[in-house]
């Protein structure tokens, strides 16, 4: 006689899925409690410098009547105020005006920068340090300093009061700060690299860029982007020499005027002030690895 045996598993009881799925749920609550405990610090910081932002823009699409109010949702979306800002008269003005001053700037201040940090990096020649000295000099002298000589200088003796030139042209010699970030990432080239450029028939002017210039794009960015933004939201130097023609004010300054003549408009001021800003944070987070290894890795010895 075959004898047969069913091997049945036991019955799961009826509670242990539901108490699996509580157990999974109370794990990852948990988990994302433990997360937000870990990141309070940051997610505070974060919401400190993103909420200003929020409340710009839900105010920039409110109405004119509910921008006046306490509430902080948009009842109706107005996507029509960036409209009628850009349609300001002056607007496109000072938007081609800042592109100028910050583009041609930043371009120059590279362009003037870069050679006198290779050789303060590089070349060893007497009075360099001195020369070093005199730029960190410059570096600490605050501007309210010269800014009468300055003024009187560009406006009397060059005759170019009412245009951007005199805060251009200053930057086709050199920014102090921006020689000294130059020069503090070019003494971690080795030099090596520069001695091999020689061999190999290179002269100074062609070891800068063909070796140098390469090697130094994270240090170029940096730099580019902190003069950029400086220009872009320069307020002082477009007040004492454009502020007497309306047609070379930039978006700083310009901003200024727009808010005043839109006082109680505070969506339209609030739109305006979006339309400024946006073209530097979109330009930062595209441009924030460069600019991020720039900074860390600029050297520190001398």
């Amino acid at each position: 006689m075959t004898l047969s045996t069913t091997l049945t598993k036991p019955a799961a009881a009826p509670g242990s899925s539901k108490s699996a799925s509580e157990a999974a749920r109370t794990a990852r609550r948990r988990a994302a409690l433990h997360w937000v405990a870990v990141h309070s610090t940051a997610i505070a910081a974060a919401l400190f410098f993103v909420l200003p932002f929020v409340f710009v823009f839900l105010t920039s699409v409110m109405t004119d009547q509910q921008a006046l109010t306490k509430n902080l949702w948009p009842t109706t979306w107005e996507w029509g105020n960036y409209v009628k800002v850009w349609q300001t008269p002056g607007f496109l003005t000072w938007w081609r005006n800042t592109l100028l001053y910050a583009g041609l700037g930043t371009l120059l201040t590279v362009v003037s920068s870069l050679p006198v940090a290779y050789a303060l990096a590089k070349f060893r020649f007497r009075g360099r340090n001195l020369a070093l000295m005199a730029v960190i000099a410059m570096m600490m002298l605050p501007p309210q300093v010269t800014v009468i000589p300055m003024y009187l200088f560009w406006a009397k003796q060059m005759h170019l009061s009412g245009t951007l030139w005199p805060l251009i042209i200053p930057m086709a010699f050199g920014d102090a700060f921006s020689i000294f970030l130059l020069r503090q990432f070019l003494l971690t080239i080795p030099k090596e690299y520069i001695e091999a450029a020689k061999i190999d028939g290179c002269g100074d002017l062609r070891t800068l860029l063909r070796v140098v210039l390469p090697m130094a794009r994270p240090a170029i960015a940096a730099v580019a982007l902190f003069q950029f933004f400086y220009a872009w939201n320069d307020y002082f130097g477009p007040q004492i020499y454009a502020s007497e023609n309306p047609g070379a004010w930039t978006l700083s300054y310009g901003l200024e005027s727009f808010k005043g003549a839109h006082h109680t408009n505070w969506n339209l001021t609030m739109a305006a002030t979006l339309l400024v800003m946006a073209p530097v944070i979109i330009l930062f987070f595209f441009a924030q690895k460069a600019f991020i290894e720039g900074v860390t890795l600029t050297g520190v010895k001398g």
